[in-house]
């Protein structure tokens, strides 16, 4: 079974070179491509990629990732279309583990897994993070979420059903989005926990703030699109969701506590119910790494709460323009 590999870049000239490279080392007896689509780069990754014998550049305006990406499924040639991320470095044996499950003719995507090497208390908080919600995806009969960093597709289907979503603008929600539209057309989705890709993730506490509230940003329009979604996914924690809305009702309380004392002590409440909504993950995190354990309740609720404005502002967003189409 042969594959070729996507690669959406902008501005990748930092990590594009070592990705490839590590995708030209793949332990993989088929044949493969490597496909790189460079969404309107302004700096040097074009003329990176180019020194890199056998690796295709295709070069588009500033599009986004969805559409860089289904251009290169476009322009591929071998039956499975495997997507990573110009930040990630494959494991050797990566492409040859994302193929396996297609030995199952049912099967029509696979999901790889994230690691990193970083030590940095908010790279090793985002790692656990992941394997958190890997730990539900394991335990899940099927998936139904796909993240594009290390994802592989039948190219017929990924083509008869349009690829990525391209309403999507930046990089949030649209793998998501095509994943929850395979299933519910009956398609067999797997996660393949060997298929590994290293990545560099946030370092700072800023930088995953900010990723958080871009990601509760566009889930707005992704649970428009998929309403049942916003109650359960086989990727995001139960516990998440409580977290937010007991975060949620704990501002909306304390701002009519003025009006009545009740309000206050219902506000106190949900907080504490959201704290008790935070044992789950930070027992999981103090077993597997102590000192991201103890950080793990602060680290919590700045995330909801970045998140719950996230929504709140992607909510705002999604009702202005949907009055002004009308």
């Amino acid at each position: 079974m042969n594959a070729s590999i996507i690669i959406p870049v902008r501005n990748g000239s930092a990590t594009i070179a070592d990705c490839l490279r590590a995708l030209l080392k793949q332990d993989f007896d088929a044949r493969y491509e490597i496909i790189v689509v460079d969404d309107g780069s302004t700096d040097d990754t074009a003329s990176i990629v180019k020194r890199f014998k056998g690796v295709k550049l295709i070069r588009q305006k500033p599009s986004g990732p969805a559409i860089a990406r289904n251009t290169g499924a476009k322009n591929a040639k071998h039956e499975i279309v495997v997507f990573t991320d110009a930040d990630c470095i494959p494991e050797k044996d990566w492409l040859k583990e994302m193929l396996k499950p297609f030995a199952n003719p049912k099967v029509a995507a696979v999901q790889g897994a994230y690691r990193t090497r970083q030590r940095s208390l908010i790279a090793r908080f985002v790692q656990t993070e992941i394997e958190y919600r890997y730990n539900k995806m394991l335990r899940s009969k099927a998936i139904d979420w796909i993240g594009s960093y290390s994802a592989a597709y039948r190219k017929r289907i990924f083509l008869r059903e349009h690829g990525f979503n391209e309403k999507f603008p930046k990089a949030s929600g649209e793998d998501p989005e095509l994943s929850y539209r395979l299933q519910k057309k009956g398609y067999k989705l797997v996660f393949n926990p060997k298929a590994i890709v290293y990545h560099r993730h946030p370092e700072s506490l800023i930088h995953y703030l900010r990723k958080k509230f871009q990601h509760a940003y566009w889930r707005i329009l992704l649970y428009r699109m998929h309403k049942e979604k916003a109650v359960s996914d086989s990727y995001t924690p139960q516990a998440l969701k409580a977290q937010i809305g007991m975060l949620g009702l704990a501002i909306l309380f304390a701002i009519l506590s003025p009006f009545n004392n009740l309000f206050a002590f219902a506000s106190l409440f949900a907080l504490f119910l959201m704290l008790l909504f935070m044992l789950p993950f930070t027992f999981f995190a103090l077993k597997r790494d102590f000192l991201i354990g103890l950080i793990t309740p602060a680290v919590l609720f700045l995330r909801d709460a970045s998140f719950l404005f996230g929504l709140a502002l992607g909510f705002i967003s999604l009702y202005i323009r949907s009055n002004q189409a009308q």
